[in-house]
């Protein structure tokens, strides 16, 4: 191999994605934009919720309960109805996801040491969204007659006091703020994006500018062209890779506990599997457009069965089972388990072989296709 004619190949690489304009736009801007875009926005917290109360008691019993909600950091925007009809027609609208109903025997019904009961009318088109309200209202009335009770234990001896309180704690994310799971994923994902565009785009461009077919021709051997186009696409996303890296670190506050050599060791094998997949759709395709439906096509899937979004065992059984062969699934695991936990080397090796196994394989089939090509 003439480490000459290679040297020029991946300096090639380098000019020819740093003098195309709509290379240098992919790659740059978007991961940035959707690094803060899927770190504001897409998140499983339930804030700012629109409900609306009917109380019908009047009494002070329920308007200390009224005031509980009033005063929950979840409930921003609560409006006072009249009626039924007004709950129905608020939830139906969707100016409100939740309505409580007090009627008129709830004062009366505590201060007897009987069962009071509260009704809570919830808008199930949004089902994940309805049980994360459920939980909050359901600790704020069960708080609430906890101390109600114990306020009047010495007056009623029959209101029963809950014997038995919950603490709870919350391990490697005490706060259980979101974003702490959400962009450690983001640190995978986004270099997955990065370096499967770079990688499917080469081959592609070269077809669109007429300069593969003498590729092909050159005394490059196909080894030599496959490792010319590998090392430019492993540079940049290692670069892109470390940027998105220090915003999740300085920018989001995000503690990172393990070991950075171990992350930069799991990212290069990753980025190897990743730029052989990118490098094959590359070769199948024909223009650039074609090449960026084609990784479009692979990112999507990739993403849904890594667990990013949705834990992969509530998946169907069959699904679970191709998990087996997305890298990104191992990668996301070693990504969130080091900024999190400092998950041990051993775990880390454990997750890091089928990724390794991917990139050879992917490799190998993406060396296989440049020398079919050659024949």
């Amino acid at each position: 191999m003439n480490s000459k004619r290679l040297y020029a190949l991946i300096i090639k690489e380098f000019l020819a994605v740093w003098q195309d304009k709509k290379s240098r736009l992919v790659l740059i801007l978007p991961p940035l934009i959707q690094l803060f875009l899927f770190a504001f926005a897409a998140t499983l917290d339930v804030t700012n919720i629109s409900m609306v109360i009917l109380n019908r008691d009047y009494g002070k019993q329920a308007y200390e309960l009224t005031q509980r909600f009033q005063g929950a950091p979840y409930f921003k925007h609560i409006r006072y109805v009249n009626s039924l009809d007004e709950i129905q027609k608020a939830i139906d609208n969707q100016e409100a996801m939740a309505a409580l109903h007090i009627d008129e025997q709830f004062s009366k019904q505590l201060l007897s040491g009987n069962e009071a009961k509260v009704q809570l009318i919830l808008d199930g088109r949004k089902s994940n969204t309805a049980q994360i309200i459920q939980g909050y209202a359901n600790r704020i009335i069960l708080r609430y007659y906890y101390d109600f009770a114990k306020e009047m234990k010495p007056v009623q001896q029959n209101l029963p006091i809950p014997t038995t309180e919950i603490i709870s704690r919350n391990w490697f994310n005490p706060n259980l703020v979101y974003t702490w799971f959400t962009v450690p994923g983001l640190v995978a994902v986004l270099t997955m994006v990065i370096s499967l565009l770079v990688s499917a785009l080469s081959v592609a461009r070269e077809r669109e500018l007429g300069t593969f077919d003498q590729l092909l021709v050159s005394p490059l051997t196909p080894v030599a062209i496959l490792i010319g186009k590998t090392i430019p696409g492993l540079v940049i996303s290692m670069i892109e890779g470390t940027l998105i890296l220090i915003i999740a670190i300085f920018f989001f506050g995000i503690p990172f506990t393990g070991s950075i050599i171990a992350l930069y060791f799991a990212m290069i094998f990753f980025i190897l599997s990743i730029i052989g997949i990118g490098l094959f759709i590359s070769s199948l395709c024909s223009t650039q457009q074609q090449a960026l439906l084609g990784a479009f096509v692979f990112m999507v899937t990739a993403v849904i069965l890594s667990g990013f979004a949705t834990p992969i065992d509530n998946m169907p059984l069959w699904l679970q089972k191709m998990t087996v062969i997305n890298p990104l699934k191992y990668f996301l695991i070693i990504c969130r388990a080091l900024f999190l936990k400092a998950m041990p080397i051993r775990l880390v090796l454990q997750n890091l072989i089928p990724i390794t196994i991917c990139a050879f394989i992917n490799l190998f089939i993406a060396q296989w296709f440049f020398k079919k090509r050659l024949e």
